[in-house]
């Protein structure tokens, strides 16, 4: 009885133990409860350079965590939105925004999936157009045509 009942609790305890993720928590104390919303807003917005399909409040990564604390600082120092990106781009690139400018190196981003849908419907209408004058050029049979193929038919029978 008492092997059984340490087995039991050897297992709870495994079960338990894996079911606890403990994950690192930045605390910074801002000024303003508008001061930490614009400061989340930004790191959610702000892609981790190293995790790539993260942003730096779902990265662990040590570069997110030093660039929490950077948008923390320059939110504390009172830059503004457009001050602190422009430093993150300028230092990481283009590549830390989730939704990228509109300038010459993005027109293909942003335009090309509109091309390709107009594309995509004029390809369809000239298809359709296609289809449907061939139709309209197919000829009836004639009757000398129509016997012909009657007695191909019946020969291979």
């Amino acid at each position: 009885m008492k092997i059984v009942s340490v087995s039991i609790a050897l297992i709870a305890g495994f079960l338990l133990s894996t079911a606890v993720h403990a994950t690192p928590v930045d605390t910074y104390e801002f000024k303003s409860p508008s001061d930490q919303k614009r400061a989340l807003t930004l790191a959610n917005e702000l892609r981790c350079p190293q995790c790539q399909n993260q942003n730096l409040i779902d990265s662990n990564s040590p570069v997110a965590h030093d660039l929490r604390l950077e948008v923390y600082n320059m939110v504390s120092e009172g830059k503004s939105d457009d001050e602190i990106v422009e430093f993150m781009t300028s230092r990481y690139g283009d590549f830390v925004l989730y939704k990228p400018r509109l300038d010459s190196k993005t027109y293909i981003l942003w335009l090309g999936p509109f091309v390709i849908l107009i594309g995509g419907f004029v390809f369809g209408a000239i298809l359709i157009r296609r289809q449907r004058n061939a139709k309209d050029l197919t000829e009836e049979m004639s009757a000398e045509d129509q016997q012909q193929l009657d007695e191909l038919l019946k020969r291979d029978k």
